[in-house]
């Protein structure tokens, strides 16, 4: 199930679509996936937001990694104070990017990307936030973790709310279909029922001033 939590509050980082910072003064939290499809890439989504959006900060991102069947975590990944990525295991040299809020020490996006994904990397990945909040006379630090278990598949496979999502979808269209064409039948047989009753108002009216018509000239004989 997708997660999400709102954060507002003014904030420097980064407003790309997908970062941490989604509008004006906006931090969204949403889970990451947790299928990858082996050979392709996949985005490892963290993201921590600051409970008070306007106060400066600085924060440093630690990834782990527990393959399945493993007991340990090992260190994959840090992103620090030089806004630059460390690969620290080998078996994700040269496959590990960072995806995360870009040219700010106010990391709230801690998003990793891996490249060529391989059933090895099937198991329990673990981001570390450690964020220092500047204020005006002290630093307060707090940290984050979040764990994402990632499923490695040979081919994608389509989640039951998708397919429940596009079922209601066609259940909508068949739906507004048919109340469309209940409301044209509707409609043409309260037109037509109007055209009918206009057409005896009007034979009506017609026969009465007919009738009208010669009784005057009648009328008009006697006197004659």
């Amino acid at each position: 199930m997708l997660g999400l939590r709102v954060v507002w509050g003014s904030s420097r980082t980064e407003p790309d679509s997908g970062r941490a910072l989604l509008s004006h003064g906006a931090c969204v939290e949403v889970d990451s996936d947790t299928e990858a499809v082996a050979g392709h890439g996949f985005k490892l989504g963290c993201i921590s937001c600051k409970m008070r959006g306007e106060v400066e900060a600085s924060a440093t991102v630690d990834w782990w990694f527990k393959a399945k069947g493993e007991q340990d975590y090992t260190h994959i990944y840090s992103y620090g104070d030089t806004m630059r990525g460390t690969i620290t295991d080998d078996r994700f040299t040269d496959r590990l990017y960072w995806n995360g809020s870009k040219e700010t020490l106010d990391l709230q996006d801690g998003s990793l990307y891996i490249l060529n994904v391989t059933f090895n990397d099937t198991g329990t990945y673990q981001c570390y936030f450690d964020r220092t909040l500047n204020y005006d006379y002290y630093e307060f630090r707090t940290n984050a973790t979040k764990f994402i278990t990632l499923n490695v598949v040979p081919k994608a496979t389509r989640g039951m709310a998708s397919i429940l999502s596009e079922v209601m979808m066609y259940v909508s269209i068949i739906g507004l279909q048919l109340w469309l064409l209940v409301e044209m039948v509707y409609c043409y047989r309260k037109i037509s029922a109007a055209g009918e009753e206009a057409l005896r108002e009007s034979a009506a009216e017609y026969l009465a001033i007919t009738s009208e018509s010669k009784d005057n000239c009648a009328g008009v004989a006697v006197a004659e």
